[in-house]
């Protein structure tokens, strides 16, 4: 390892105790480590864009989830973007950006196979690797068009319509053809859903008559509706589904805690009446997809069909409250953590 690196510290933030629900800041900690120096096979990280995912959540819950928890004291799991600084891999080579499960740290060692995939097309920021070419825009893409399979014509109604996912999910519902309806907490960011991704309509949830303005705007029904949300946003919205309608369940952001489990109106019947379908959806179960939905998303970004707002904390000292920011709806976009500048090393 270069004599520079030696000097360098690397600085960890750990889950240090096991959330009830949301994680806050008080459950993490910065813990100055050593660089340590690749062994034979394997890379040497300098992140530089650190992900923040309203997953994060499950993945530091003791209660059961589709991966196994974050263990105390250990570095929260996160996708980061980075450049190998040293590698003892064959596929790899200084100054390549790659992307993977690298952590939330400055410096990750992992073997070459824990790079998920090098970026090679650098005219769309890198930083995309982490939002609308990463996990969010993949399962945008991926959800909506496996189980929402939307029609030209049809209504496609999306929660948290400004996010990451939310925003991408309209717009690909756009370029099918269907009239969309965002929802979103927020004057600003029913703006951003109409002036920036294209919503026919949007309408913000904290001003109340939900039920009402869902009546109004859906009068034919809700053909397809993609729910990041659960709770009283979703119990709303499945009232006014059409027939045949599909239910897209893609995450339950409203949903503070699960235990106990929140009990609301039973859905069986209107499924039963509307001859609708609802089905959940995990992006880790479509890794041999992901080149397909990279490919026709860089593209439609390329021709100016698909925007992407992000929202970048700067420095490592803001992971901590990363997660919490999320859920508090402090963001504008996709998350991310700049931690170094594009030439670090």
């Amino acid at each position: 390892m270069a004599a520079a690196l030696r000097d360098r510290c690397n600085r960890q933030v750990r889950l240090k105790s096991r959330p009830a629900g949301i994680p806050q800041a008080e459950h993490f900690e910065i813990v100055d480590t050593p660089v340590v120096a690749p062994g034979e096979g394997q890379v040497l990280i300098r992140n530089v864009f650190l992900s923040v995912e309203p997953a994060m959540r499950g993945w530091v819950s003791s209660e059961a989830n589709y991966s196994e928890p974050v263990p105390l004291g250990g570095v929260m799991r996160s996708f980061a973007v980075g450049r190998v600084v040293e590698s003892r891999h064959p596929d790899f080579a200084p100054g390549d950006w790659v992307i993977g499960l690298f952590g939330w740290q400055d410096y990750a060692v992992v073997d070459g196979a824990a790079v998920q995939r090098r970026i090679a097309d650098t005219t769309i920021p890198v930083s995309s690797a982490l939002g609308v070419l990463g996990l969010n825009g993949l399962t945008a893409y991926l959800a909506l068009l496996d189980i929402g399979q939307p029609k030209a014509g049809e209504t496609v109604v999306v929660s948290t319509a400004a996010g990451a996912v939310g925003s991408c999910v309209g717009q690909i519902a756009k370029i099918k053809g269907c009239r969309t309806v965002g929802i979103a907490g927020g004057a600003e960011k029913v703006r951003l859903c109409r002036d920036a991704f294209g919503y026919d309509v949007a309408i913000d949830y904290r001003a109340g008559d939900l039920d009402a303005k869902l009546a109004e705007t859906c009068p034919n029904g809700v053909d397809v509706y993609f729910d990041n949300t659960g709770g009283e946003i979703s119990d709303a919205v499945l009232k006014r589904l059409a027939v045949g309608a599909r239910v897209v369940v893609c995450g339950t952001a409203s949903i503070a805690n699960w235990n106990p489990v929140p009990l609301g109106p039973r859905v069986e019947r209107t499924l039963l009446v509307k001859r609708a379908r609802m089905q959940g959806f995990v992006i880790f179960d479509h890794a041999d997809r992901y080149d397909e939905a990279r490919t026709a998303l860089a593209e439609w970004i390329k021709q100016g069909r698909l925007r992407y707002r992000e929202d970048i904390l700067d420095g490592i000292e803001q992971a901590p409250d990363a997660i919490a920011g999320l859920y508090r709806g402090d963001n504008l976009g996709k998350r991310l953590i700049r931690i170094a500048g594009d030439d670090a090393v």
